[in-house]
Protein backbone atom coordinates (compact mmCIF):
# COMPACT_ATOMS: atom_id res chain seq x y z
CA UNK A 1 0.00 0.00 0.00
CA UNK A 2 1.44 3.36 -1.00
CA UNK A 3 2.05 6.13 1.45
CA UNK A 4 0.12 9.38 1.04
CA UNK A 5 1.88 11.72 -1.33
CA UNK A 6 3.95 9.07 -3.06
CA UNK A 7 4.51 8.77 -6.79
CA UNK A 8 3.71 5.08 -6.97
CA UNK A 9 1.12 5.49 -9.70
CA UNK A 10 2.25 5.63 -13.30
CA UNK A 11 2.98 9.11 -14.60
CA UNK A 12 3.14 10.25 -18.19
CA UNK A 13 6.37 11.72 -19.49
CA UNK A 14 4.92 15.24 -19.18
CA UNK A 15 3.70 14.62 -15.62
CA UNK A 16 7.06 13.16 -14.68
CA UNK A 17 8.93 16.21 -16.01
CA UNK A 18 6.55 18.45 -14.07
CA UNK A 19 7.19 16.55 -10.84
CA UNK A 20 10.94 16.61 -11.49
CA UNK A 21 10.85 20.40 -11.87
CA UNK A 22 8.77 20.76 -8.71
CA UNK A 23 11.11 18.49 -6.76
CA UNK A 24 14.20 20.41 -7.92
CA UNK A 25 12.59 23.77 -7.10
CA UNK A 26 11.36 22.55 -3.70
CA UNK A 27 14.80 21.11 -2.86
CA UNK A 28 16.70 24.19 -3.99
CA UNK A 29 14.47 26.70 -2.22
CA UNK A 30 14.41 24.55 0.91
CA UNK A 31 18.18 24.23 1.08
CA UNK A 32 18.52 27.95 0.37
CA UNK A 33 16.40 28.75 3.40
CA UNK A 34 18.20 26.24 5.63
CA UNK A 35 21.62 27.52 4.59
CA UNK A 36 20.52 31.14 4.95
CA UNK A 37 19.75 30.33 8.59
CA UNK A 38 23.02 28.45 9.12
CA UNK A 39 25.27 30.99 7.37
CA UNK A 40 23.56 33.94 9.02
CA UNK A 41 24.74 32.60 12.36
CA UNK A 42 28.22 32.02 10.90
CA UNK A 43 28.53 35.59 9.59
CA UNK A 44 27.26 37.24 12.76
CA UNK A 45 29.56 35.06 14.87
CA UNK A 46 32.65 36.58 13.26
CA UNK A 47 31.29 40.12 13.57
CA UNK A 48 29.56 40.57 16.93
CA UNK A 49 29.05 37.44 19.04
CA UNK A 50 32.49 37.53 20.67
CA UNK A 51 31.85 41.10 21.86
CA UNK A 52 28.26 40.54 22.99
CA UNK A 53 28.52 37.18 24.71
CA UNK A 54 32.17 36.99 25.83
CA UNK A 55 33.02 40.64 26.62
CA UNK A 56 35.43 39.86 29.45
CA UNK A 57 37.69 37.69 27.32
CA UNK A 58 40.82 38.72 25.49
CA UNK A 59 39.71 39.53 21.89
CA UNK A 60 41.37 36.40 20.48
CA UNK A 61 40.00 34.21 23.29
CA UNK A 62 36.56 35.73 22.78
CA UNK A 63 36.74 34.84 19.10
CA UNK A 64 37.70 31.27 19.96
CA UNK A 65 34.78 31.07 22.42
CA UNK A 66 32.34 32.39 19.84
CA UNK A 67 33.58 29.96 17.18
CA UNK A 68 33.31 27.22 19.81
CA UNK A 69 29.54 27.78 19.96
CA UNK A 70 29.58 28.03 16.16
CA UNK A 71 31.21 24.57 16.03
CA UNK A 72 28.40 23.07 18.14
CA UNK A 73 26.14 23.37 15.10
CA UNK A 74 28.51 21.15 13.17
CA UNK A 75 28.80 18.59 15.96
CA UNK A 76 25.00 18.34 15.95
CA UNK A 77 24.75 17.70 12.23
CA UNK A 78 25.51 13.93 12.39
CA UNK A 79 22.82 13.70 15.08
CA UNK A 80 20.35 15.22 12.64
CA UNK A 81 21.64 12.93 9.90
CA UNK A 82 20.97 9.85 12.06
CA UNK A 83 17.51 11.00 13.22
CA UNK A 84 16.13 12.28 9.93
CA UNK A 85 17.99 9.69 7.86
CA UNK A 86 16.12 7.04 9.85
CA UNK A 87 12.73 8.59 9.17
CA UNK A 88 13.61 9.58 5.60
CA UNK A 89 14.32 5.93 4.79
CA UNK A 90 11.23 4.73 6.70
CA UNK A 91 8.38 7.21 6.13
CA UNK A 92 9.69 9.14 3.15
CA UNK A 93 11.93 11.95 1.95
CA UNK A 94 9.13 14.57 1.96
CA UNK A 95 8.02 14.16 5.59
CA UNK A 96 11.59 14.33 6.89
CA UNK A 97 12.30 17.48 4.88
CA UNK A 98 9.25 19.28 6.27
CA UNK A 99 10.40 18.49 9.81
CA UNK A 100 13.97 19.69 9.22
CA UNK A 101 12.75 23.00 7.81
CA UNK A 102 10.52 23.63 10.81
CA UNK A 103 13.24 22.80 13.31
CA UNK A 104 15.84 25.00 11.64
CA UNK A 105 13.42 27.88 11.14
CA UNK A 106 12.20 28.05 14.72
CA UNK A 107 15.72 27.78 16.18
CA UNK A 108 17.02 30.55 13.91
CA UNK A 109 14.07 32.83 14.70
CA UNK A 110 14.69 32.46 18.44
CA UNK A 111 18.37 33.49 18.10
CA UNK A 112 17.10 37.03 17.49
CA UNK A 113 15.79 37.21 21.05
CA UNK A 114 18.76 35.84 23.02
CA UNK A 115 19.83 38.39 25.70
CA UNK A 116 23.48 39.48 25.80
CA UNK A 117 26.08 38.92 28.52
CA UNK A 118 25.30 42.30 30.03
CA UNK A 119 21.65 41.30 30.42
CA UNK A 120 21.80 37.74 31.75
CA UNK A 121 25.49 36.89 31.98
CA UNK A 122 26.77 33.55 30.73
CA UNK A 123 23.21 32.27 30.19
CA UNK A 124 23.12 34.19 26.91
CA UNK A 125 25.95 32.02 25.59
CA UNK A 126 24.19 28.91 26.93
CA UNK A 127 21.01 29.78 25.04
CA UNK A 128 23.00 30.43 21.87
CA UNK A 129 24.61 27.02 22.25
CA UNK A 130 21.26 25.24 22.57
CA UNK A 131 19.79 27.02 19.55
CA UNK A 132 22.93 26.40 17.51
CA UNK A 133 22.67 22.71 18.37
CA UNK A 134 19.07 22.63 17.14
CA UNK A 135 20.15 24.41 13.95
CA UNK A 136 22.76 21.72 13.41
CA UNK A 137 20.25 18.92 13.91
CA UNK A 138 17.94 20.53 11.35
CA UNK A 139 20.57 21.09 8.68
CA UNK A 140 21.99 17.63 9.39
CA UNK A 141 18.79 16.04 8.16
CA UNK A 142 18.13 18.50 5.35
CA UNK A 143 20.89 17.76 2.85
CA UNK A 144 20.30 14.06 2.27
CA UNK A 145 16.57 14.48 1.74
CA UNK A 146 16.93 17.44 -0.59
CA UNK A 147 19.45 15.66 -2.79
CA UNK A 148 17.36 12.48 -2.97
CA UNK A 149 14.17 14.39 -3.66
CA UNK A 150 15.80 15.76 -6.82
CA UNK A 151 18.02 12.85 -7.80
CA UNK A 152 15.45 10.09 -7.38
CA UNK A 153 13.04 11.86 -9.74
CA UNK A 154 15.62 11.73 -12.54
CA UNK A 155 14.36 9.28 -15.15
CA UNK A 156 17.66 9.06 -17.04
CA UNK A 157 21.12 8.39 -15.62
CA UNK A 158 22.99 10.80 -17.89
CA UNK A 159 21.98 14.04 -16.14
CA UNK A 160 21.96 12.91 -12.51
CA UNK A 161 25.01 14.92 -11.52
CA UNK A 162 23.49 18.12 -12.90
CA UNK A 163 20.08 17.50 -11.29
CA UNK A 164 21.60 16.62 -7.91
CA UNK A 165 23.75 19.76 -8.02
CA UNK A 166 20.70 22.05 -7.73
CA UNK A 167 20.11 21.41 -4.01
CA UNK A 168 23.81 22.28 -3.67
CA UNK A 169 22.89 25.60 -5.27
CA UNK A 170 21.17 26.38 -1.98
CA UNK A 171 24.57 26.93 -0.36
CA UNK A 172 25.66 29.97 -2.41
CA UNK A 173 22.07 31.22 -2.50
CA UNK A 174 21.80 30.97 1.28
CA UNK A 175 25.25 32.49 1.66
CA UNK A 176 24.25 35.36 -0.62
CA UNK A 177 21.02 36.07 1.24
CA UNK A 178 22.65 35.85 4.67
CA UNK A 179 25.47 38.22 3.79
CA UNK A 180 23.09 40.54 1.95
CA UNK A 181 20.85 40.72 5.01
CA UNK A 182 23.80 41.48 7.27
CA UNK A 183 25.13 44.08 4.83
CA UNK A 184 21.76 45.85 4.49
CA UNK A 185 21.01 45.99 8.19
CA UNK A 186 24.61 46.85 8.95
CA UNK A 187 24.22 49.93 6.79
CA UNK A 188 20.76 50.77 8.14
CA UNK A 189 21.64 50.39 11.81
CA UNK A 190 25.18 51.80 11.56
CA UNK A 191 26.73 51.98 15.03
CA UNK A 192 23.66 50.21 16.41
CA UNK A 193 24.37 47.05 14.43
CA UNK A 194 25.81 45.29 17.50
CA UNK A 195 22.81 46.44 19.56
CA UNK A 196 19.81 45.53 17.38
CA UNK A 197 20.79 45.51 13.70
CA UNK A 198 22.15 41.95 13.72
CA UNK A 199 18.90 40.60 15.18
CA UNK A 200 16.59 41.65 12.32
CA UNK A 201 17.84 39.10 9.72
CA UNK A 202 17.13 36.32 12.23
CA UNK A 203 13.58 37.58 12.69
CA UNK A 204 13.01 37.73 8.93
CA UNK A 205 14.02 34.08 8.53
CA UNK A 206 10.58 32.98 9.73
CA UNK A 207 9.05 34.42 6.55
CA UNK A 208 11.35 32.30 4.39
CA UNK A 209 10.40 29.22 6.40
CA UNK A 210 6.73 29.82 5.67
CA UNK A 211 7.48 30.01 1.95
CA UNK A 212 9.55 26.84 2.06
CA UNK A 213 6.86 24.88 3.91
CA UNK A 214 4.20 25.93 1.40
CA UNK A 215 6.33 24.66 -1.49
CA UNK A 216 7.34 21.38 0.14
CA UNK A 217 3.81 20.46 1.16
CA UNK A 218 2.81 20.44 -2.51
CA UNK A 219 5.30 17.87 -3.83
CA UNK A 220 5.03 14.09 -4.28
CA UNK A 221 7.26 11.45 -2.76
CA UNK A 222 10.05 10.13 -5.01
CA UNK A 223 9.43 7.15 -7.35
CA UNK A 224 12.37 5.31 -5.79
CA UNK A 225 10.89 5.46 -2.29
CA UNK A 226 7.41 4.62 -3.61
CA UNK A 227 8.88 1.50 -5.21
CA UNK A 228 10.58 0.50 -1.95
CA UNK A 229 7.22 0.77 -0.17
CA UNK A 230 5.41 -1.22 -2.86
CA UNK A 231 8.05 -3.97 -2.79
CA UNK A 232 8.08 -4.05 1.01
CA UNK A 233 11.77 -3.18 1.22
CA UNK A 234 11.67 -0.57 3.98
CA UNK A 235 14.26 -1.15 6.70
CA UNK A 236 13.19 -1.04 10.34
CA UNK A 237 16.48 0.50 11.49
CA UNK A 238 18.14 2.00 8.39
CA UNK A 239 20.75 4.05 10.25
CA UNK A 240 22.03 1.01 12.13
CA UNK A 241 21.80 -1.12 9.01
CA UNK A 242 23.82 1.25 6.82
CA UNK A 243 26.53 1.50 9.50
CA UNK A 244 26.67 -2.30 9.57
CA UNK A 245 26.58 -2.87 5.80
CA UNK A 246 28.32 0.18 4.31
CA UNK A 247 30.73 1.62 6.91
CA UNK A 248 33.48 2.00 4.33
CA UNK A 249 31.39 4.30 2.16
CA UNK A 250 30.35 6.40 5.17
CA UNK A 251 33.95 6.95 6.27
CA UNK A 252 35.33 7.57 2.79
CA UNK A 253 32.61 10.07 1.83
CA UNK A 254 33.24 11.97 5.06
CA UNK A 255 36.99 12.11 4.39
CA UNK A 256 36.42 13.03 0.74
CA UNK A 257 34.76 16.24 1.94
CA UNK A 258 37.82 17.49 3.85
CA UNK A 259 39.08 19.59 0.92
CA UNK A 260 35.65 21.10 0.33
CA UNK A 261 34.34 21.54 3.86
CA UNK A 262 37.27 22.96 5.86
CA UNK A 263 38.42 25.59 3.31
CA UNK A 264 34.84 26.73 2.69
CA UNK A 265 34.34 27.85 6.28
CA UNK A 266 37.75 29.48 6.33
CA UNK A 267 36.88 31.37 3.14
CA UNK A 268 33.36 32.40 4.25
CA UNK A 269 33.41 32.63 8.07
CA UNK A 270 36.98 32.94 9.40
CA UNK A 271 37.78 35.55 6.74
CA UNK A 272 35.58 38.08 8.59
CA UNK A 273 37.73 37.79 11.70
CA UNK A 274 40.99 37.70 9.73
CA UNK A 275 40.02 40.62 7.53
CA UNK A 276 38.69 42.96 10.22
CA UNK A 277 41.17 42.20 13.03
CA UNK A 278 44.40 41.25 11.23
CA UNK A 279 44.22 43.15 7.95
CA UNK A 280 42.17 46.08 9.22
CA UNK A 281 39.75 45.71 6.30
CA UNK A 282 36.25 47.09 6.49
CA UNK A 283 33.35 44.76 7.25
CA UNK A 284 31.55 46.04 4.15
CA UNK A 285 34.37 45.09 1.77
CA UNK A 286 34.40 41.50 3.02
CA UNK A 287 30.62 41.23 2.92
CA UNK A 288 30.50 42.51 -0.66
CA UNK A 289 33.32 40.15 -1.69
CA UNK A 290 31.61 37.12 -0.16
CA UNK A 291 28.36 38.18 -1.83
CA UNK A 292 30.18 38.34 -5.19
CA UNK A 293 31.75 34.93 -4.63
CA UNK A 294 28.36 33.41 -3.87
CA UNK A 295 26.89 34.91 -7.06
CA UNK A 296 29.69 33.29 -9.08
CA UNK A 297 28.82 29.97 -7.41
CA UNK A 298 25.32 30.21 -8.84
CA UNK A 299 26.95 29.21 -12.12
CA UNK A 300 30.01 27.16 -11.12
CA UNK A 301 28.14 24.66 -8.92
CA UNK A 302 25.57 23.43 -11.50
CA UNK A 303 28.18 23.62 -14.26
CA UNK A 304 30.51 21.40 -12.24
CA UNK A 305 27.66 18.97 -11.70
CA UNK A 306 27.03 18.98 -15.45
CA UNK A 307 30.71 18.36 -16.18
CA UNK A 308 30.68 15.37 -13.82
CA UNK A 309 28.04 13.77 -16.07
CA UNK A 310 30.41 14.17 -19.00
CA UNK A 311 33.84 13.31 -17.56
CA UNK A 312 32.89 11.25 -14.52
CA UNK A 313 32.03 12.10 -10.95
CA UNK A 314 35.34 11.07 -9.40
CA UNK A 315 37.48 12.73 -12.05
CA UNK A 316 35.71 16.07 -11.60
CA UNK A 317 35.91 15.83 -7.83
CA UNK A 318 39.62 14.95 -7.85
CA UNK A 319 40.31 17.91 -10.12
CA UNK A 320 38.66 20.26 -7.63
CA UNK A 321 40.52 18.73 -4.68
CA UNK A 322 43.82 19.10 -6.51
CA UNK A 323 43.22 22.79 -7.21
CA UNK A 324 42.26 23.35 -3.55
CA UNK A 325 45.55 21.95 -2.25
CA UNK A 326 47.51 24.78 -3.85
CA UNK A 327 44.93 27.57 -3.81
CA UNK A 328 45.22 28.23 -0.06
CA UNK A 329 48.74 29.63 -0.49
CA UNK A 330 47.64 31.92 -3.31
CA UNK A 331 44.61 33.00 -1.26
CA UNK A 332 46.61 34.18 1.75
CA UNK A 333 49.27 35.73 -0.47
CA UNK A 334 46.58 37.97 -1.96
CA UNK A 335 44.93 38.70 1.40
CA UNK A 336 48.21 39.60 3.08
CA UNK A 337 48.88 42.39 0.60
CA UNK A 338 46.19 44.28 2.59
CA UNK A 339 45.23 45.91 -0.72
CA UNK A 340 41.46 46.10 -1.16
CA UNK A 341 41.51 44.93 -4.78
CA UNK A 342 43.60 41.85 -4.04
CA UNK A 343 41.52 41.02 -0.97
CA UNK A 344 38.35 41.25 -3.02
CA UNK A 345 39.80 39.05 -5.77
CA UNK A 346 41.04 36.44 -3.30
CA UNK A 347 37.61 36.10 -1.71
CA UNK A 348 35.74 36.00 -5.03
CA UNK A 349 38.03 33.30 -6.46
CA UNK A 350 38.06 31.23 -3.26
CA UNK A 351 34.80 29.40 -3.94
CA UNK A 352 35.71 28.18 -7.45
CA UNK A 353 37.85 25.22 -6.25
CA UNK A 354 35.15 24.49 -3.69
CA UNK A 355 32.42 24.50 -6.36
CA UNK A 356 34.39 22.10 -8.56
CA UNK A 357 33.87 19.56 -5.79
CA UNK A 358 30.52 20.69 -4.44
CA UNK A 359 28.74 20.46 -7.81
CA UNK A 360 29.31 16.71 -8.33
CA UNK A 361 29.48 15.92 -4.61
CA UNK A 362 25.77 15.31 -4.05
CA UNK A 363 25.54 12.62 -6.71
CA UNK A 364 28.97 11.20 -5.83
CA UNK A 365 27.97 10.61 -2.21
CA UNK A 366 24.32 9.60 -2.65
CA UNK A 367 25.14 7.13 -5.42
CA UNK A 368 27.42 5.21 -3.07
CA UNK A 369 24.47 3.92 -1.02
CA UNK A 370 21.76 1.42 -1.88
CA UNK A 371 18.26 2.87 -2.27
CA UNK A 372 16.65 1.65 0.95
CA UNK A 373 19.57 2.99 3.04
CA UNK A 374 20.41 6.00 0.89
CA UNK A 375 19.00 8.83 3.05
CA UNK A 376 20.74 7.50 6.18
CA UNK A 377 24.03 6.60 4.52
CA UNK A 378 24.43 9.74 2.42
CA UNK A 379 23.44 11.97 5.35
CA UNK A 380 25.86 10.33 7.76
CA UNK A 381 28.79 10.44 5.35
CA UNK A 382 28.09 14.04 4.39
CA UNK A 383 27.49 15.32 7.92
CA UNK A 384 30.35 13.49 9.65
CA UNK A 385 32.62 15.78 7.66
CA UNK A 386 31.12 18.68 9.60
CA UNK A 387 32.64 17.26 12.79
CA UNK A 388 36.10 16.59 11.40
CA UNK A 389 36.34 19.51 8.97
CA UNK A 390 33.68 22.23 8.82
CA UNK A 391 33.09 22.94 12.49
CA UNK A 392 36.72 22.85 13.64
CA UNK A 393 38.05 24.79 10.63
CA UNK A 394 37.58 28.37 11.98
CA UNK A 395 38.83 27.23 15.39
CA UNK A 396 41.91 25.57 13.87
CA UNK A 397 42.54 28.57 11.63
CA UNK A 398 42.31 30.95 14.61
CA UNK A 399 44.62 28.77 16.70
CA UNK A 400 47.16 28.38 13.88
CA UNK A 401 47.30 32.10 13.31
CA UNK A 402 47.60 32.77 17.04
CA UNK A 403 50.63 30.46 17.19
CA UNK A 404 52.40 31.17 13.89
CA UNK A 405 51.10 34.68 13.14
CA UNK A 406 50.98 33.74 9.46
CA UNK A 407 48.17 32.90 7.06
CA UNK A 408 50.46 30.41 5.36
CA UNK A 409 50.08 28.10 8.35
CA UNK A 410 46.37 28.02 7.57
CA UNK A 411 47.19 27.40 3.88
CA UNK A 412 49.24 24.37 4.95
CA UNK A 413 46.20 23.08 6.84
CA UNK A 414 44.12 23.45 3.64
CA UNK A 415 46.85 21.60 1.73
CA UNK A 416 46.66 18.64 4.14
CA UNK A 417 42.85 18.57 3.87
CA UNK A 418 43.23 18.40 0.10
CA UNK A 419 45.54 15.41 0.26
CA UNK A 420 43.13 13.55 2.55
CA UNK A 421 40.27 14.17 0.13
CA UNK A 422 42.25 13.01 -2.87
CA UNK A 423 43.16 9.73 -1.16
CA UNK A 424 39.61 9.06 0.04
CA UNK A 425 37.96 9.94 -3.28
CA UNK A 426 40.23 7.57 -5.17
CA UNK A 427 38.88 4.70 -3.05
CA UNK A 428 35.21 5.53 -3.63
CA UNK A 429 33.10 3.73 -6.26
CA UNK A 430 31.94 5.74 -9.26
CA UNK A 431 28.32 5.27 -10.36
CA UNK A 432 28.32 7.96 -13.04
CA UNK A 433 25.59 7.16 -15.62
CA UNK A 434 24.80 3.82 -13.95
CA UNK A 435 21.35 2.75 -12.69
CA UNK A 436 20.97 3.40 -8.95
CA UNK A 437 17.31 2.42 -8.46
CA UNK A 438 17.92 -1.30 -7.88
CA UNK A 439 19.43 -2.70 -4.70
CA UNK A 440 23.22 -2.92 -4.54
CA UNK A 441 24.97 -6.11 -3.50
CA UNK A 442 26.03 -5.44 0.09
CA UNK A 443 28.02 -7.42 2.67
CA UNK A 444 25.67 -9.90 4.31
CA UNK A 445 23.24 -9.99 1.37
CA UNK A 446 21.38 -7.40 -0.65
CA UNK A 447 17.97 -7.79 1.02
CA UNK A 448 16.98 -6.58 4.51
CA UNK A 449 17.37 -9.20 7.19
CA UNK A 450 14.42 -8.29 9.44
CA UNK A 451 10.71 -7.68 9.05
CA UNK A 452 9.80 -4.81 6.78
CA UNK A 453 7.37 -2.00 7.43
CA UNK A 454 6.49 1.28 5.85
CA UNK A 455 5.75 3.16 9.04
CA UNK A 456 8.11 4.65 11.57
Amino acid sequence: MALPGTALHSLSETEHRTQLRRAVVASTIGTTIEWYDFFLYSTVTGLVFAKLYFPRSDPLVGTLDAFGIYAVGFAARPVGAAIFGHYGDRIGRKAALIATLLLMGVATFLVAFVPTYEQIGIWGAVLLTVLRFLQGVGVGGEWGGSVLLSMEWARTNTHRGFIASWPQFGVPAGLFLANLAVLVFSEISGDQFAVWGWRVPFVLSIILVGIGLYIRLGILETPTFARLVAENKIEQAPTIEVIRRQPREIILTALARMAEQAPFYIFTAFVFTYGTTVLGTSRTLILVAVLSASVLSFFTIPYSGHLSDRIGRKRMYLLGAGVTTVFGFLYFAMLDTAVSGWIFLAIVLSLIPHDMMYGPQAALIAECFTARLRYSGASLGYQLASVIAGGPAPLIATALFAHFRSGYAIAAYIFICGLVSIAATMMLPDYTNRDIHDEYDLPGGSRPAGPLAAKG
